[in-house]
């Protein structure tokens, strides 16, 4: 039997490319996301209450990774990239049907020309479909006591600075509030794919319309520059 979905709303991200996206929620809550509801969605009668709950889970599509289609096995950056696991014992974006699941702090609720929900933590591209919203209910949902596999805590968090040339952009540019703060914490997590340990290499990420240009040696990423890109 086939089932048919679709989209209840959109998200709009500083994330416009996979690449810098924290592997999990939570871990970079400078990101401001917006979730914009779609017709016929978007009535306030659907999120009437929702604004009581402090956190809530979003299902949403993998929208870029379909063509790649899915593997039995995968490597997770937490295991170095190396081992292999499951799919099923991963988060991979790659499965058999591309849904994802993130748990996101509701930061507010507007019903104002239509409905959107402020969210913090949330690690979804700009663009991403969304399917459900669900409410986060605490003392069923919260378990201290679980098990958590190979990632059972936290990564190690980079040290991060910044040179003196991308000091001055960040100044030049007036990019949004915030933005310092979101580069760093999304630096800290180390995008870096988890085979690639070259100290020469120049990465670059794209937050808003900005491709943040930056380096790794050892445990410290270096902003070396921001650059405006066009926006369309």
């Amino acid at each position: 039997m086939n089932y048919t979905f679709e989209p209840i709303g959109v998200i709009h991200s500083p994330y416009r490319e996979k690449f810098g996206i924290p592997r999990q929620p939570s871990l970079a809550t400078a990101a401001g996301v917006t979730l914009q509801l779609l017709p016929p969605y978007n009535h306030p009668d659907c999120v009437r209450g929702l604004e009581a709950f402090s956190h809530v889970w979003i299902s949403f599509v993998f929208h870029q990774t379909l063509e790649r289609g899915w593997q039995p096995l995968v490597r997770p950056p937490r295991l170095g990239g190396n081992a292999k696991v499951g799919v099923f014992a991963s988060r991979s974006t790659h499965r058999p049907n591309p849904l994802g699941l993130s748990l996101v702090e509701l930061v507010s609720v507007s019903t104002e020309g239509g409905v959107s929900l402020q969210l913090a933590g949330a690690d979804l591209l700009d663009g991403t479909p969304v399917l459900d919203i669900k409410p986060y209910i605490p003392f069923v949902e919260s378990r201290p006591d679980a098990a958590g596999g190979f990632v059972d805590g936290p990564p190690p968090l980079l040290r991060v600075e910044w040179s003196d040339a991308a000091l001055r952009q960040l100044t030049e540019l007036e990019p949004p509030p915030g933005f310092a703060t979101l580069v760093e914490q999304v630096l800290a997590q180390d995008p870096r794919p988890a085979y690639q340990d070259d100290p020469q290499r120049v990465y670059g990420v794209m937050l808003y319309c900005y491709n943040v240009r930056f380096g790794i040696v050892a445990n410290k990423a270096t902003v070396l520059e921001i650059l405006q890109e066009n926006q369309n």
